[in-house]
């Protein structure tokens, strides 16, 4: 037999790589629309798009690893708890998880025999999955996800920057918009696809709030209407 395939393993590098490279494409292609609707002159475009790819990266990256480790000390707190818990008090915490157990729909014997092997086998790590659902899958990795969103930004705010480098200026703001536009329908198409989720769901979601962020720097871009060039 094949081993079933779950899309749950990937969903912590997925959601921040996701994440990445969908915030370095609007971030990168609304800063260059944002500049390109108030400038006749590709370098300044340039310039705020590449200055805001690095500063968005770093950013990105610094934030989720600050994020994703707050979430890890408070899994490592709950941890150390329990297993403070476990030491002190093993028959109330053999109770608690027999419990759990009985509220899943086992029969009360049953749910009691499943607690006891379970906790013979490794209590902590019994406890930790059913009641704190923590688990090795799902655990926090602020590395990992800090990895994964910082390089994800930058190949995400990469492409509007190619687009700013060869691209016509004068149409330059609904280039971006275009090639903006084709860029995340693609990311959600991969995003839906690697996730398993709804590939129509996905690309409406990305094109709608996508369209949003950049039409309303455009028309900051256009109400200001400081020359740049």
């Amino acid at each position: 037999m094949e081993a079933e395939k779950h899309y749950v393993i990937r969903s912590n590098w997925l959601r921040a790589a996701i994440l990445g490279a969908n915030d370095g494409i609007l971030s990168t292609a609304s800063i260059i629309i944002g500049v390109a609707a108030a400038s006749n002159s590709r370098d300044p475009i340039v310039l705020a798009g590449l200055a805001g790819l690095v500063a968005g990266a770093l950013s990105m990256a610094a934030g989720e690893y600050v994020s994703v480790s707050s979430q890890a000390d408070l899994e490592s707190s709950d941890l150390e708890r329990e297993k403070l818990e476990l030491q002190e008090m093993p028959e109330a915490e053999l109770q608690e998880l027999a419990e759990i157990y009985e509220k899943r729909g086992l029969d009360k014997e049953l749910a009691l025999n499943v607690a006891k092997q379970l906790t013979a086998h490794n209590a902590l790590e019994a406890h930790a999955r059913d009641e704190l659902g923590i688990n090795e899958i799902t655990q926090a990795k602020p590395l990992e996800a800090a990895l994964a969103s910082g390089a994800a930004f930058v190949f995400g705010g990469a492409l509007p920057l190619l687009v700013a480098m060869f691209a016509a200026v004068k149409p330059m703001v609904y280039l971006q918009y275009f090639f903006a536009l084709l860029f995340l329908i693609v990311l959600g198409v991969v995003a839906a696809r690697t996730g398993g989720s709804s590939i129509k769901k996905g690309i409406i979601r990305i094109t709608f709030w996508g369209t949003v962020a950049m039409g309303i720097t455009a028309l900051i871009g256009y109400l200001f209407g400081v020359s740049m060039g």
